[in-house]
């Protein structure tokens, strides 16, 4: 039988290896640095490797060193959450999530992903915003506990063991300000969609998946509006929109927040224009229950 991993040296390894050396990490540790050193040497006779190798006046990680931090901050993270999750299950107050939302994913639809995930659940939704990439690396050191998307995660990095799963989809509807389409009542405007080129359009920029789509669908319908803004934030882009800026694409999913303003009126559909939605988590031992809650909703789902 083999001997039990002491826990204690790994730790001193894993607070040397966050701080970037020896001295650092004794200082955060309140101890003396031979001590630590000491503990860490020992954790490596244990294993049998080196796990620290010198780079000019600085510790840096060897291979083995790696592949026991990415165990190390698992086992930590875990060891952190413990006390919350408890102090939850012993107080009755509702478990947290930690949501990732991509930049370019439609804020108004973020509320239909979540709703199977957290209805009826007294979850403590905690929402975290940011480009794409960021989130992917937050996700896969265990920082968050899902992160949702208008694209899959990328498949061409094997260290990132991120799993990618379609939530659903839905066509882009356009919309418009009433006062701007008041504003074009003395010309003939024309039928949706020729009409976009008539007035002034806000678009996505590159961050969301589907502008490359939306710029396509646009060349193939022979148009050619006059876009006066592009916006990272979906939100940012439909309050413009609101304001009366100009004409706007949003997924048919935000349609009856969007028109319950009587300012908005919708132009008209695009069915084969579709944007697409995923869940994507981490590679796990023990899968966020709200977030297999999910899982399990999609494979239950029924075709079509």
């Amino acid at each position: 039988m083999a001997t039990p991993l002491n826990f204690r040296h790994l730790y001193y390894f894993w607070v040397v290896a966050k701080e970037g050396g020896m001295s650092r990490g004794a200082d955060r540790l309140g101890m003396a640095v031979q001590t630590v050193s000491a503990q860490v040497r020992a954790l490596e006779q244990e294993l049998g490797h080196a796990l620290f190798k010198p780079s000019g006046r600085a510790l840096v990680l060897t291979e083995g060193g790696e592949a026991a931090m990415a165990l190390a901050e698992q086992i930590f993270q875990l060891g952190e959450a413990l006390p919350a999750a408890v102090r939850e299950a012993a107080t009755g107050v509702g478990m947290r999530l930690r949501v990732g939302i991509s930049d370019g994913l439609p804020k108004l639809v973020v509320r239909h992903l979540l709703r199977p995930a957290v209805a009826d659940t007294g979850a403590r939704l905690l929402c975290h915003e940011d480009e794409f990439d960021r989130l992917l690396a937050e996700l896969a050191l265990h920082k968050l506990d899902a992160l949702l998307a208008d694209r899959a995660a990328p498949t061409n990095n094997p260290n990132l063991r991120l799993y990618s799963h379609k939530l659903g989809e839905a066509p882009l509807a356009w919309f418009a300000p009433a006062a701007l389409i008041d504003k074009l009542g003395g010309k003939r405007r024309a039928r949706f969609p020729a009409c976009l080129a008539q007035m002034p359009v806000l678009l996505p920029t590159g961050h969301a998946a589907v502008r490359p789509r939306i710029d396509h669908w646009l060349e193939r319908e022979g148009l050619r509006p006059d876009i006066v803004g592009e916006f990272e934030d979906s939100a940012l882009l439909a309050a413009f929109g609101r304001s009366g800026m100009g004409a706007f694409p949003a997924s048919r999913l935000s349609a009856r927040e969007l028109l319950a303003d009587p300012g908005i009126v919708q132009l008209g559909n695009s069915p084969d224009l579709v944007e697409a939605f995923y869940l994507i988590s981490a590679e796990r031992k023990i899968q966020h229950p709200l977030v297999q809650r999910m899982l399990d909703g999609l494979k239950n789902a029924t075709p079509g």
